[in-house]
């Protein structure tokens, strides 16, 4: 490659940048920028990340949902009105996609992916636009990290994610913690689909990293909060608790168990190991 190309696409990536900053990802000029920036190098990787963040801009818009819960997708309501029988109402706005121009960004992040099949930026890229996309029933977005996940665990070969325009190997221990942030976005949406999928990822997860705490306790939560089975909870609590006894969060949550329960005797023993935890 030339001086010039390289002269060339450093520009395209300063430009993209400096009108980023003033118009964001899908403002005047971005498009004329960006296919410019592709017909130069159609397979640099910061300029397909534009590109997909460009068809993500386009497709987005917002809508007014009336809801009964009061909370929905992991937010508080926007208004909360009172219907004729005195019924709260509450009120969110969401964002809702333009179908033709969401499936844009896919076709290119799934070219990306094609290209950099063990950069996990576009896989996550990918699960997240459908995790947005989908909204209460995040049926897609589990798929992708089930496939994400089953793709890293038996691949065999070295995966690397960008941060900070700065590439890292991301090995097993770092990759659960990626997937536990994962879970965690799934649980806050707090939907009967989105608790689903949290229980079937965690359950994924677990069976690949069967020493992890974190997924042992996810389980726990599943069954505390949505099966509401404080006993079935208490296991997979346990069973975290005896590979990171001094997890105060799995304790604080056995403990809310245990009085679910009405076991004082079990409540005093995590009590106990809360105040070791504590030392």
């Amino acid at each position: 490659m030339s001086l010039s190309v390289f002269a060339q696409t450093s520009d395209y990536k300063r430009r993209y940048d400096i009108l980023l900053d003033r118009v964001g990802p899908a403002g005047v000029g971005m498009e004329t920028l960006i296919d410019n920036w592709n017909k130069a190098e159609p397979e640099n990787t910061d300029m397909l990340t534009a590109r997909f963040y460009y068809y993500i801009a386009k497709a987005q818009g917002t809508e007014v949902v009336a809801r009964k819960e009061a909370k929905y997708l992991g937010a508080a309501p926007m208004l909360t009105l009172q219907d004729s029988t005195g019924v709260d109402v509450h009120y969110y706005e969401v964002l809702k996609y333009d179908d033709e121009i969401f499936s844009q960004a896919l076709k290119v992040v799934d070219h990306a992916i094609s290209l950099y099949p063990q950069r996990l930026e576009f896989r996550f890229m990918k699960a997240n636009a459908y995790l947005s996309y989908e909204r209460d029933s995040p049926d897609m977005a589990l798929s992708n990290i089930l496939g994400l996940a089953y793709d890293f665990m038996t691949s065999g070969k070295s995966w690397t994610y960008n941060e900070n325009s700065e590439q890292m190997t991301v090995d097993q221990e770092l990759f659960a913690q990626m997937i536990q942030d994962y879970c965690v976005t799934l649980y806050t949406l707090g939907t009967p689909a989105s608790y689903e999928a949290f229980l079937k990822l965690s359950q994924r997860m677990n069976g690949y990293f069967p020493k992890v705490p974190s997924f042992l306790a996810n389980i726990g939560s599943y069954h505390m909060v949505v099966a509401k089975d404080p006993k079935t909870a208490l296991k997979y609590y346990d069973k975290a608790l005896k590979i990171e006894p001094k997890a105060r969060e799995v304790i604080n949550n056995a403990i809310l168990a245990a009085r679910k329960l009405k076991n004082t005797k079990l409540e005093k023993k995590y009590l106990k190991l809360l105040q070791q935890s504590m030392q």
